[in-house]
C-alpha cells in the first residue's frame, strides 16, 4: 500500500501534472508522488500571467537535484496567477504539493477538458502499477 495521496477532487495526467477545477478556474500543480520521485526541487519554471497553455504542450519545467522535467498542460486556458513563493523557494511544493505547492491558476478555455484526464484511482493504478 502506498503512502502518497491522491485527492479524488483533482484529475492527473501520467506525467504527473494535477488539475482542480474550480468554476472555470483550474489549479495545476505535481503530485505527491512526483515530488517524491524528484527529490530535492532546486528551480522552477512557470510561465507569465497572460499566458495561454495548451493542453498537451509544455508550460514550464523543474528542475531537482536528480532531474529536470517538463511540465504539461492538463488543460487550456489563460495564465490568470502563478505561486510567486514557489519561484523564490522552489523546494516549498514538497511541504504541502496539493494545497500551498499549486503552481498556476488558469481561467480555462473549456472546463470539459479536465475529463481526458485520469481519475485519481485510474493515477493510483498507474504509478503503483495495479
Amino acid at each position: 500500500m502506498s503512502s502518497f495521496e491522491y485527492p479524488q477532487d483533482l484529475r492527473y495526467l501520467d506525467t504527473h501534472e494535477y488539475v482542480r477545477l474550480d468554476g472555470e478556474i483550474a489549479t495545476i500543480g505535481i503530485t505527491e508522488f512526483a515530488v517524491d520521485q524528484l527529490g530535492d526541487v532546486v528551480f522552477l519554471e512557470l510561465p507569465d500571467i497572460g499566458d495561454l497553455l495548451t493542453k498537451g504542450d509544455t508550460f514550464g519545467t523543474i528542475e531537482s537535484v536528480k532531474a529536470v522535467e517538463d511540465l504539461n498542460a492538463p488543460i487550456t486556458g489563460t495564465v490568470v496567477e502563478r505561486n510567486e513563493i514557489l519561484i523564490e523557494s522552489p523546494d516549498a511544493v514538497a511541504d504541502d504539493p496539493y494545497g500551498e505547492g499549486w503552481f498556476l491558476k488558469v481561467r480555462v478555455n473549456d472546463p470539459d477538458e479536465v475529463n481526458d484526464a485520469l481519475t485519481a484511482d485510474e493515477y493510483r493504478a498507474e504509478v503503483e502499477g495495479e
